[in-house]
């Protein structure tokens, strides 16, 4: 049986692979456009997820990422870390991303499960933790971010699934789909009296 510690890392990796997958063939725009009126786009969860990977496995167990985020810095604009300017290119966001997941990489790899950490923004009571914890919080937090950028592309080419190769949808052709989704507009109409 595989030891805890890998089986974590294992899922946070799936998880990271998966929001890559989700920027795969698509144009600037598509990558950078906001589709949820709190302006949710593929590229900006790329950075956010960057920024809080690198802190989360850096600086909370003392291992701080060599870069700098000026997105996170107190006089930051509101969710700076949650879009792409236009001078931010797509491949130096993937690119950060990258760099930042080798970064976690290597603080999992040095540190036991067990080992303590500090998170600063965190209540008092909570900011003690263990990688164990953080390992945890991290995979609950990529695969959050990666459910939202399931339905971002979905919205934006109908592309969807869990990640390359396995896609965990029934193997429905579009008019299938279409049926489907009646049915359960259907009946949601129904239980409304619509």
């Amino acid at each position: 049986m595989t030891d805890p510690k890998t089986q974590l890392h294992q899922y946070l990796t799936n998880a990271q692979e998966a929001i890559l997958w989700k920027l795969e063939g698509l144009g600037e725009y598509d990558l950078r456009r906001p589709l949820t009126p709190t302006g949710t786009n593929l590229l900006g969860l790329v950075k956010h997820l960057a920024c809080v990977t690198a802190d989360y496995f850096g600086s909370v167990f003392d291992r701080p990422f060599p870069e700098t985020h000026p997105w996170f810095d107190e006089d930051a604009e509101d969710n700076a870390d949650m879009w792409a300017t236009p001078e931010e290119t797509t491949e130096s966001l993937i690119a950060l991303y990258k760099r930042v997941w080798a970064h976690a990489d290597a603080t999992i790899e040095a540190l036991d499960l067990d080992a303590g950490g500090t998170v600063p923004w965190w209540p008092g009571e909570r900011a003690t933790v263990t990688l164990h914890q953080i390992l945890i919080h991290m995979i609950a937090e990529v695969n959050r971010h990666a459910g939202h950028a399931d339905i971002v592309r979905e919205t934006i080419d109908g592309a969807a699934g869990l990640r390359d190769g396995n896609s965990n949808l029934p193997g429905g052709d579009p008019e299938w789909w279409t049926a489907y989704r009646d049915k359960v507009e259907q009946a949601a109409r129904q239980v409304a009296g619509l």
